[in-house]
């Protein structure tokens, strides 16, 4: 495996560093912390570019909070000049090491994402009768620090790239416990990556990739995908199946990774799987009813957001299109035109002009 060095005046380039502020604020242009830090851009940039050099940077504290939908979770935000190093650090390594990755590994990935590995799932499911439906147990708070430096190592020599990676380990703490482990043991191994950092969602890919090539490799596995800490074995052979859940289960042990003791299972793919938000049955693919329940909940709050004047035309157009355009990955016809029937969009000023039906040409906001 190659190791790559003299990365670090490629990640500290003012150019760099201009164009990851340019891809962290995507999105969010408007938000105060940013527009703070746009409105003095060169001096902040040029500030942060000597902090590295000299190696005094220091990550910032992380804003945590909950969300509900789809499931309980813990996101911590980091201050945005953060996420500005944050683009940096990934643009110089993510093309470096990512060739290593599987082809079958989908999740925060250019040019791959749930519509691919979701035609893989659906190919796989059809030609074959069992499937190992496996589901890691707090992926994210389960991460250990040090194995994850060691895999690091294993791609990058470059000592004050390195030095950063660490330091934005470092910094997400989460405590978490596994099995044996004392009250000193979040000291002596710290663990856990914050959700919703972009290095958290390469080091992801990153900590499992051996665990790939462990299951392509090793084990054989002809099928076999991944979507983050959500992965699949195809076969017509169930012993083969469950030899390899055996052997999966001793081989995440050395990663400090359990499975899920109710999201894994071994079935027949003919009562249908569950991957991504459709579930996947032998003749149609349908969409889940929770994912539904959300959907509708989300339409409802553009509705109101719509009436309110707080949400564009444009804005809402784009939501509603990249909605249907999830759904069409299903056998979903009827149910688009059902779904989107149910919801008509209109300014509280104009109650009487109906604004929007999916697929109708955009009228005027005038």
């Amino acid at each position: 495996m190659k190791r790559h060095g003299h990365l670090w005046p490629q990640v500290i380039t003012f150019g760099n560093l201009l164009q990851a502020a340019r891809q962290a604020q995507q999105g969010k242009r408007f938000r105060p912390n940013v527009l703070t830090f746009n409105n003095r851009l060169e001096q902040n940039l040029v500030g942060l570019q000597q902090e590295l050099t000299d190696q005094t940077y220091r990550p910032g504290r992380y804003r945590r909070f909950e969300i509900l939908d789809p499931k309980p979770r813990i996101i911590s935000a980091a201050p945005y000049r953060d996420r500005v190093v944050h683009h940096a650090l990934c643009n110089i390594i993510v093309p470096l090491i990512e060739p290593s990755f599987i082809a079958d590994s989908y999740a925060n990935r250019s040019g791959y994402g749930t519509h691919r590995a979701l035609k893989r799932f659906t190919r796989f499911t059809r030609t074959s009768r069992y499937i190992l439906q496996c589901d890691i147990r707090k992926y994210f708070p389960s991460i250990d620090h040090s194995v994850l430096k060691a895999i690091a190592r294993r791609h990058l020599k470059c000592s004050e790239t390195l030095w950063l990676l660490d330091l934005i380990i470092n910094s997400g703490q989460e405590v978490d416990w596994f099995l044996g482990d004392n009250l000193l043991t979040p000291l002596e191994q710290p663990r856990g990556l914050p959700i919703g950092n972009l290095t958290s969602q390469f080091l992801a890919n990153l900590y499992l990739n051996g665990f790939d090539h462990f299951v392509k490799q090793e084990l054989k596995a002809q099928k076999y995908l991944r979507y983050v800490d959500d992965f699949a074995l195809f076969s017509d052979d169930r012993a083969f199946l469950v030899d390899a859940w055996q052997q999966i289960e001793a081989y995440l042990t050395n990663l400090r990774l359990e499975l899920h003791p109710v999201k894994t299972q071994l079935f027949e793919t003919r009562h249908g799987a569950n991957f991504v938000g459709f579930r996947i049955l032998p003749d149609r693919i349908r969409v889940r009813n929770d994912n539904l329940r959300r959907a509708r909940k989300r339409c409802h709050q553009l509705q109101a957001d719509y009436a309110a004047g707080t949400m564009t035309l444009a804005e809402l157009v784009q939501r509603l299109q990249s909605w249907e355009a999830h759904l069409k990955h299903g056998d979903t016809w009827r149910l688009r035109r059902r779904f989107f029937d149910d919801f008509v969009f209109a300014r509280e000023e104009k109650p009487m002009v109906p604004i929007l039906k999916v697929g109708e040409e955009q009228p005027s906001e005038d």
